[in-house]
């Protein structure tokens, strides 16, 4: 998909990635690069125990998947200039080893910046599981290029 910049977007717009299955490594190496290693992750036995009767995936790899999954739509490839941030993420229903999940990305708002090179998407995250759940949900806002803002930056 090529890249989109701020006039090809339009509220309520819909993006979906492909789905993604969320494994055993990705579990492990997520526990060891954030160096949680509470016993909902990482104890089978501690686990079973537990409401969910098994381990829970991290549900900030749910975030960092998400990111993963935007970029892999493509449509900001070119266009980005920063992500803003995250805001009212929520963990809706468990996330676990075995899940396969995909994003869908709405538009949730389109502003125009002042100097006419760029501007700010709202965005709401849902990332959903072979179920049809709604695992988790955020938004998250970012700038980025218009198409003469591109060619303003490709130019310089």
């Amino acid at each position: 998909m090529a890249s989109y910049y701020l006039e090809d977007f339009a509220v309520d717009q819909l993006f979906e990635s492909s789905g993604r299955t969320i494994t055993e490594a990705d579990l492990t190496f997520f526990s060891m690069i954030s160096g949680d290693w509470n016993p909902i992750h990482c104890n089978v036995e501690f686990a079973k125990k537990t409401r969910y009767g098994e381990r829970v995936v991290h549900g900030v790899l749910g975030i960092a998947v998400s990111t993963g999954m935007l970029h892999e739509l493509g449509i900001f490839e070119k266009s980005v200039i920063a992500m803003l941030g995250f805001r009212n993420w929520n963990f809706l229903a468990p996330l676990l080893v075995g899940d396969t999940i995909h994003l869908e990305l709405r538009i949730t708002s389109v502003e125009p910046g002042k100097s006419g090179r760029s501007g700010k998407l709202g965005r709401l995250f849902r990332l959903i599981n072979q179920h049809g759940v709604v695992v988790q949900e955020g938004e998250s806002d970012v700038l980025v290029l218009t198409k003469s803002g591109a060619q303003a930056q490709n130019e310089a």
